[in-house]
């Protein structure tokens, strides 16, 4: 019997391309439902994550998966016939882990303090804060290709679907990531050479529309 794959998303959502990303990297088939969170949540959203009632969610046949880095652990677990994206090294995978929480517990919040918050005080933390971070990973990368090494794996998906974002960032919070993180760009246009990662990640202009019109909605000059 051949295994059902759904995956309900929401486009902008680089939680959501976490995902995609790793099916593409295993080369798994899979049914996709969109999930328009600026209106009302499916039923079915509803149903299977009645918790957080947030995207992604990966239902294979028919049992529900939440949270992206939890997604990503299962499908890299389940689908071994491919390269895997943890180490098998347990210290290693346990460094891969840490990173990938630190991405989660800063990224999306200092993203979305530059772009959303009505107080410019706080949106110039959020880039100190932002590039700070950026600085930190930069240096975790060190002049490896990819965070794990030679090879893309759990942090790179981890990370790289927030890049589409920096265009939106850059042009609303008027400053630069490129001249501070240098090597961090280079790594992300790397890791967008894969086509995993390209065909999974959103378009950088289609989020710069898509944070205007969030911005017009929350009064945010």
């Amino acid at each position: 019997m051949a295994d059902e794959v759904l995956l309900l998303n929401f486009w902008p959502s680089c939680f959501g391309a976490r995902v995609k990303i790793a099916l593409a990297e295993k080369g798994i088939n899979y049914q996709y439902r969109e999930e328009n969170l600026l209106q009302e949540k499916s039923s079915l959203l509803l149903q299977v994550n009645p918790i957080t009632k947030k995207i992604p969610v990966l239902i294979h046949n028919g049992r529900p998966i939440c949270e992206s880095l939890i997604i990503v652990q299962y499908i890299d677990e389940l689908w071994k016939d491919k390269a895997p994206l943890l180490p098998c090294d347990p210290y290693q995978r346990s460094r891969s882990r840490f990173w990938a929480d630190y991405i989660e517990n800063k990224c999306y919040e200092c993203i979305r303090q530059i772009l959303y918050s009505g107080k410019e005080e706080e949106r110039e933390a959020a880039k100190k804060d932002f590039i700070d971070m950026l600085k930190v990973l930069e240096q975790e990368l060190g002049d490896k290709p990819y965070f794990g090494g030679d090879n893309f794996g759990f942090v790179d998906v981890s990370l790289v679907p927030f890049y589409s974002w920096f265009y939106a960032v850059e042009t609303f919070g008027n400053f630069g990531i490129r001249a501070e993180c240098p090597k961090l760009i280079i790594w992300a246009k790397r890791c967008l050479q894969m086509e995993s990662v390209a065909k999974s990640v959103p378009d950088p202009h289609k989020l710069y529309y898509h944070a205007l019109q969030l911005r017009k909605k929350f009064g945010v000059e």
